[in-house]
């Protein structure tokens, strides 16, 4: 039997436990990471919102009071003054006018931070008409590509538009104040219990996933066993329903091989006391003929006239107890082989019974036995295969002669019993031992003749009489009385009852 290699470090790895694990782990990575994008995502739209709400009328208030175009012009002290109020304000915050087409027109920074000349005033409008919700970002004066969030008011001279006041409310102070918090003790903090929560988070799983794979673990471990050669490994019940079905259809596998490997020893075990029982059998003959017939041919001037015959008279005897083994070998053989199905038919069992009992007269006056019949009248024909049923009764007959001691009697009996013919063939030997009751159909199983018994037999006449009997279907069954006799009993059904169940094997 080929036992499996064991398994590599490698190979591990590579079972449905750590392929689960490195999924599970692979989706967890990637939900944390999802998860930290979508809150910092979340809190930067919020942070915003919440400052663009906040600082609304930065711009309104301060275009309010200041009027930083008069006439037309940049009024340069007025645009200061604006300047500083919206650093009281906001420190934060920075601020821009803009024209009416959005360029900017004047700033409180160095002109190499500003990397815009002009910024786009859609969001500015949507922000003063109110048409969007925060927060809106607009473009940042410092950053040729960032947006900020901004307030923003119209700047306006005798209700004519002259430009915009742009505020930008986290100016690159404020971002420099983020970047610092983002280091900060308390974020840090809050990440490191994020991390762990995924940690736990992933053992709980990693053990979730082991316990729910147990069954499964146990399942191949049962097979491997089996499949070393422990044909009693079984997979234990399981609380999951896939596994529980798998267990049961294994275990149901592995009954059914377990049964068919202790068959297979067993019909090997009958192989090997066939041939150890043929070979004695045969042996014995075989030995006897060539002992006479080498006696006969050394001493063959020697010998007289009665030895001669005696001698010749034994060697017969062998051969025809050879000539029976052959023939009922062959046709034990033949009815295992199931090389041809019985052939039923309807016929007068009391004349078959007649026929066979005719034939064994002789035998048994010879040895000194009566055979009586119990036939009524008017029997039903029975349905069934005529020669076999031959056999069966010669079989039967001979089996209960040979056990019947001088003086004994064996009875054919035959009664109707309800729709079939009820079959008994009984004698007054000495019965069978209890403990052998249950062998006495198997093959070259022989019982303990009366001490007068001369014959030999092979033990096969009752296997065929059991095998003839399955193959139609019939069933046959033996009572004995220790000192008073055997009885075997069969029913065959008679023609008006149906055919039989008829077995091919």
């Amino acid at each position: 039997m080929r036992i499996p290699p064991p398994r590599s470090a490698f190979g591990v790895f590579r079972s449905l436990y750590w392929r689960l694990a490195a999924v599970f782990l692979l989706l967890l990575g990637v939900l944390a990471l999802v998860y930290v994008y979508v809150t910092a995502y979340t809190a930067e739209m919020y942070f915003e919102d919440a400052t663009q709400r906040l600082n609304a009328m930065v711009a309104p208030s301060i275009a309010h009071k200041i009027r930083p175009i008069v006439n037309g012009t940049i009024d340069p002290a007025a645009v200061r003054r604006l300047f500083d109020d919206a650093m009281v304000i906001n420190p934060s915050a920075e601020v821009y006018l803009l024209d009416t087409a959005g360029a900017i027109i004047a700033y409180a920074a160095p002109d190499s931070l500003i990397r815009r000349k002009s910024v786009d005033l859609s969001p500015v409008l949507s922000f003063i008409r109110g048409t969007a919700s925060p927060p809106i970002a607009g473009d940042d004066p410092r950053s040729a590509t960032g947006r900020k969030v901004f307030s923003a008011a119209p700047i306006e001279e005798d209700r004519v538009l002259r430009g915009y006041l742009y505020v930008i409310l986290g100016g690159e102070e404020f971002d420099s104040v983020a970047r610092f918090l983002l280091g900060s003790y308390a974020l840090r903090l809050g990440l490191r219990a994020m991390w762990l929560t995924l940690a736990g988070a992933a053992v709980i799983g990693l053990i979730a996933f082991r316990w729910i794979t147990r069954g499964l673990r146990d399942a191949i471990g049962a097979v491997r066993r089996f499949q070393s050669g422990d044909h009693g490994a079984r997979v234990p019940d399981s609380s999951s329903r896939e596994v529980g079905a798998l267990a049961v259809a294994f275990n149901e596998m592995a009954d059914t091989i377990a049964a068919q490997i202790e068959q297979i020893r067993t019909m090997d075990n009958l192989r090997r006391d066939l041939v150890a029982n043929v070979s004695h059998d045969l042996r014995t003959p075989l030995v006897s003929i060539h002992g006479y017939i080498e006696t006969i041919l050394m001493k063959e001037e020697d010998l007289s006239r009665e030895d001669r015959d005696r001698y010749l008279r034994t060697v017969l005897q062998s051969t025809e107890r050879l000539k029976k083994l052959v023939e009922e070998l062959f046709e034990l053989s033949r009815l295992e082989a199931s090389d041809s199905a019985p052939v039923p038919e309807e016929f007068p069992i009391a004349e078959l019974v007649q026929d066979v009992v005719q034939k064994h007269l002789i035998l048994a006056e010879r040895r000194g036995l009566r055979i009586a019949t119990d036939v009524p009248r008017d029997l039903p024909f029975v349905y069934a295969d005529i020669a076999l049923m031959e056999r069966v009764f010669q079989n039967l007959l001979d089996n209960a002669i040979k056990f019947t001691p001088r003086g004994g009697t064996v009875t054919i009996a035959l009664a109707p019993a309800g729709g079939d013919v009820a079959v008994t063939v009984a004698d007054t030997g000495e019965g069978i031992p209890r403990d052998e009751l249950p062998h006495v159909f198997e093959r070259f199983r022989r019982g303990r003749r009366p001490e007068d018994d001369q014959s030999a037999g092979a033990g096969l006449g009752l296997a065929i009489v059991k095998k003839i009997l399955d193959k139609q279907g019939l069933t046959i069954s033996v009572t004995s009385s220790p000192s008073q006799g055997t009885a075997f009993s069969f029913r065959l059904p008679s023609h008006h009852a149906g055919a039989p169940a008829v077995s091919a094997t």
